[in-house]
């Protein structure tokens, strides 16, 4: 079984900066999409950044100019530069992977954004 364990969340200062990792336990065939969600109490998880292959790149909105995601294929990894860090950015972010077979979430890692 596949697992997708997150890491680099945390407390920062609005207007600091973050980097989340997220690694596969093991090789995945075919991977496609490869994303990064968010989500607070009481609401839906909302996508923030994606990556496909080739560096193709979506992003919500609200996190344009500030986020950057990116991806290494040989180590499975997706990552998320998180810049200019806001109140409202708060919230568990959860790794996304699409591939030719499945679906993979992982755990989520909370990011407090606080002064």
């Amino acid at each position: 079984q596949v697992q997708l364990v997150e890491s680099g969340g945390g407390l920062v200062q609005p207007g600091g900066s973050l980097r989340l990792s997220c690694a596969a336990s093991r090789s995945i065939f075919g991977i496609y999409i490869m994303g990064w969600y968010r989500q607070t109490p009481g609401k839906q998880r909302e996508l923030v950044a994606g990556i496909i292959p080739g560096g193709t790149t979506n992003y919500a909105d609200s996190v344009k100019g500030r986020f950057i995601i990116s991806r290494d294929d040989a180590e499975n990894t997706v990552y998320l530069q998180m810049n200019n860090l806001k109140p409202e950015d708060t919230a568990v972010y959860y790794c996304y992977v699409q591939s030719r077979v499945a679906n993979y979430w992982g755990k989520g890692t909370l990011v407090t954004v606080s002064s």
